[in-house]
């Protein structure tokens, strides 16, 4: 058997093994060295153009056969989504085991289905590319050859090979020296028919640790820390060590997270996730927006990620989102149309009129998921390009989402330099001196038999099918990297998953024996990272300004006392009193009353509430009592302006309100959030019932009167352009209280005569049971409003002010206007002098179902915090506590 001296070959298994034996044998400078994998070799030999079959032509050619195939009772299925992997799994598992799909075709129906799609794949592919039975064929035919191109072949770290290529080996033996060589591990039983030398090694005996952790999170977390102790503490190589699990998918996102806290170069093996690069967030993006649909926080999102570079958003101008409204949802194409037609060169940053650029970006990306080719050219370049071509491929274009986060990428680090975290499978290929193997649970480690998508067992058998099943490789890799690991493994399972439940043991540990019970809030020997380390050391941390501030306010709200942590500041605050300065609204005066240190955060500190990133089920009440108030006063200005409401028809009101509706749903849908479209609907039908109601409600009756809608006063700025009783820049002052009020009269009627007015505050809600007036100082807008009106109107006017509320068509009075005022007065002047005394306590409103900052607050403030400090905060208030009583 005559072979070329120069030449040797070294077949392996992954990608770790062959480049780990690529840099030994730089090293050692073992010219005419060839490592390559068994497919590769098949490749080689056979010569020519030829080329295996690589995954990516495959899910292509499925995608564009697929649709023109018939495939029998797979025609139902073959368009949805998942159907392009099912195939090239299952076509992956036939041409493994060397199954003839063609010759067997008649034993079942499936089976010709799957026959028929492979006739048509394999049409379909490029000249050249074979499967593994076509390769071997191949190869057998070049034999010959063998010695020059291959020379002695060496066969390292596999301890099985499929089916398909055993022929190939069995043949080559004949024509070059072929070694396997095993070490210590297992040899597969078909390996004897075949007169090919086998090598064989003792097994390793490294120090073995079994150690449970709470669960996978800090199982991942103890891994770590074990990682940074040996490279610091032991001096240890970063290249001996591995950390490895027969299933890598639950562990990834924590390993992430966890190497960047760390700093740590763990290198992922089988790669990591596209969307975690920012290549990979673009083309998420762009799915995200054609997949879903518009949404203003989804186009940021693009634009942020997509806008600096080559795309229809590079010839915008810097600053061009400003252009968009803040608050409104821009939900659909039509709300987008409405914005596009009423910007002017005026909006934008530059002065200059693009227009037409974004309206040509918006009908681009309003071609949705069904043009995904064209709008992926069109808004990526480069690696998100290749990514999200790589989707298109991998799955039906309405999954994309769903496809590029499953989709995988090397992450840049070298991998024979670093610590590495990869599958079982891997490791066993291609070991290391410091192993550490984690989620060894029962049905994790090994993992159970599944039966294929397409190919049921009844039809070929599993153990035909799939010779070399999931859960006998998890068993052969674990023997594997205990017989093959030279100094220690560290053997770790978790004792309960991330929702609580109790884990079994894998049945591969065997008989409990010492296992070293981990806490979760143990203190670890050697810390991961500056806050691993911090948690770690108690003292150390108290001494942290940071961490002792935090201390200090956590103490504090468990107190009953209140302290400089509940709103207690010095007296004349400058703050404190900028805000009581300043002119106030109904809606802040009631804040004052009700919640002083929400008035404070609120006014002062400038809080809010956080913007949600989804649109609502629901008009909340708010929502909706805004959506009543648009359309009320968008049909009165209508009516007034066509002969005035007094002498409107019920005819003309529902025509107003209807015609109303319509232009407020509009706007509504153009600058803020909407419900689903059959919520919606039904949202605004109950908006146009409730202002029908108030509209038609006509309680006192004024002659020649004249109806005004949200009436401007006090300074502040006129909604329209419809005429208004007064000049709305006139300041109001409450006397003797210091405070200025300005604000926004819902409905104002007034007499021909001039000396009657009603003021009317529109509730969308339930009337309460009982009379109310201040209400606790919930209620202020009668009085308020009442007051205004006279102070503006002069005192000879007669003031009706009531609260409106349509749905039960209840109009609540004010009995007596000036006294309810005098009684306020006092309320707001003792609320001012507490306040300025630095009393910006909690009050009954704090922590409650509608207290918009309640997100500032300890967790579960309403139930815990506000019952504990409320009886002293009251009585720190004092006379300013009285309003809550009030009635």
């Amino acid at each position: 058997m005559s072979t070329n001296p120069n030449r040797r070959t070294i077949v392996a298994h992954g990608r770790l093994a062959m480049r780990e034996l690529r840099l030994d044998a730089a090293r050692r400078r073992l010219h005419g060295l060839q490592i390559l994998s068994f497919e590769q070799l098949a490749v080689r030999l056979a010569g020519g153009f030829m080329r295996p079959i690589d995954d990516e032509s495959l899910r292509s050619a499925i995608q564009t056969v697929l649709p023109e195939t018939p495939l029998g009772e797979l025609d139902g299925i073959k368009l949805l989504p998942g159907m392009v992997d099912a195939a090239a799994d299952t076509l992956h598992k036939v041409w493994r085991s060397g199954i003839d799909l063609t010759a067997r075709a008649h034993e079942h129906p499936r089976l010709e289905s799957i026959a028929r799609l492979e006739a048509a794949v394999q049409d379909q592919l490029p000249p050249g590319m074979m499967r593994p039975a076509d390769l071997v064929s191949a190869a057998l035919k070049r034999l010959a050859n063998a010695p020059a191109v291959l020379g002695s072949v060496e066969i390292v770290g596999i301890t099985e090979l499929s089916p398909s290529w055993r022929p190939l080996l069995a043949a080559l033996a004949a024509h070059v020296p072929v070694a396997w060589i095993a070490g210590p591990r297992p040899v597969p039983e078909w390996l004897a028919a075949i007169d090919i030398e086998v090598r064989r090694s003792d097994a390793r005996t490294p120090e073995q640790h079994m150690v449970s952790a709470a669960t996978g999170y800090h199982e991942a977390v103890e891994a770590i820390r074990w990682v940074r102790a040996l490279m610091v503490s032991d001096g240890v190589d970063p290249s001996d060590i591995a950390i490895a699990a027969a299933s890598t998918a639950d562990y990834d996102d924590h390993f992430l997270a966890l190497r960047a806290d760390a700093n740590l170069d763990l290198h992922f093996v089988h790669g990591i996730k596209v969307t975690t690069t920012r290549e990979g967030q673009a083309a998420a993006a762009l799915a995200d927006i054609l997949i879903r649909g518009f949404s203003q926080t989804r186009m940021r999102r693009l634009a942020a990620l997509c806008g600096s570079e080559t795309g229809p958003f590079q010839t915008l101008p810097q600053g061009w989102l400003r252009v968009l409204p803040a608050d409104a949802p821009l939900a659909s194409l039509s709300a987008w149309d409405r914005l596009l037609s009423r910007l002017t060169a005026a909006d934008w940053p530059d002065e200059q009129d693009h227009t037409a650029t974004l309206r040509a970006i918006v009908d681009l990306l309003a071609k949705g998921h069904a043009a995904a080719d064209e709008v992926g050219a069109a808004f990526l370049t480069g690696r998100a390009l290749a990514i999200w071509r790589k989707a298109l491929l991998a799955g039906s274009s309405v999954s994309l989402d769903t496809t590029l986060e499953n989709l995988k990428q090397d992450d840049g680090l070298e991998a024979c330099v670093s610590p590495a975290w990869m599958p079982a499978s891997a490791l066993a290929a291609s070991p290391r001196r410091h192993v550490r193997l984690i989620g060894l649970n029962s049905s994790r480690w090994p993992r159970g038999i599944s039966e294929d998508r397409l190919v049921s067992d009844h039809i070929i058998p599993t153990a035909e099918l799939d010779p070399l099943p999931i859960g006998a490789a998890d068993r052969r890799d674990f023997e594997t990297i205990l017989a093959t690991t030279e100094i220690e493994v560290t053997l770790s399972r978790a004792r309960r998953d991330s929702e609580g439940r109790l884990l079994g043991r894998s049945a591969l540990l065997g008989p409990v024996t010492d296992e070293i019970y981990i806490g979760r809030n143990a203190v670890p020997p050697h810390a991961f990272s500056e806050t691993d380390r911090l948690m770690a050391r108690p003292d150390e941390f108290a001494g942290d300004t940071q961490a002792a501030s935090a201390l200090t306010t956590w103490r504090n709200w468990h107190r009953k006392e209140i302290t400089p942590h509940d709103g207690l500041v010095r007296a004349d605050h400058p703050l404190l009193l900028d805000i009581l300065a300043q002119v106030q609204s109904a809606s802040s005066l009631k804040l004052l009353l009700r919640s002083p240190l929400g008035f404070v955060w609120r006014y002062g500190m400038r809080l809010r509430l956080p913007e949600s990133g989804t649109d609502p089920l629901v008009l909340d009440a708010l929502a909706m009592g805004d959506l009543v108030h648009m359309t009320l006063d968008l049909a009165l200005q209508d009516l007034e302006a066509n002969g005035g409401l007094a002498n409107a028809d019920d005819a003309q009101i529902s025509a107003a309100i209807e015609a109303a509706a319509g232009s407020v749903a509009g706007v509504w849908e153009s600058e803020r959030a909407v419900p689903p479209p059959v919520i919606w609907r039904r949202t605004l039908d109950d908006a146009r019932a409730l202002a029908e109601r108030a509209l038609t409600y006509r309680g006192e009756h004024l002659d020649e009167a004249r109806s005004y809608g949200e009436v401007a006063f006090g300074g502040a700025p006129p909604k329209t352009g419809a005429g208004s009783p007064w000049d709305s820049a006139t300041p109001v002052a409450i006397p003797e209280t210091g405070f200025a009020i300005k604000g926004y009269i819902d409905r104002l009627d007034l007499s021909g005569d001039g000396t009657r007015a009603l003021v009317r505050d529109y509730k969308t809600g339930r009337p309460p049971k009982d009379d109310i007036s201040i209400d606790g100082g919930r209620e202020l807008q009668r009085c308020l409003y009442a007051f205004a009106v006279k102070a503006l109107l002069g005192t000879d006017v007669s003031i009706s002010a009531s609260l409106l509320y349509p749905r039960t068509e209840t109009d609540l009075q004010l009995a007596d206007p000036e006294a309810t005022l005098g009684e306020l007065t006092g309320y707001l002047q003792s609320a001012s002098a507490s306040l300025s005394a630095g009393h910006a306590l909690i009050g009954p409103d704090t922590g409650g179902t509608y207290d918009d900052l309640a997100f500032a607050l300890p967790a579960n403030a309403g139930a815990t915090y506000c019952k504990r400090k409320s009886p002293t905060a009251t009585e720190l208030l004092g006379d300013a506590a009285l309003v809550w009583e009030a009635q």
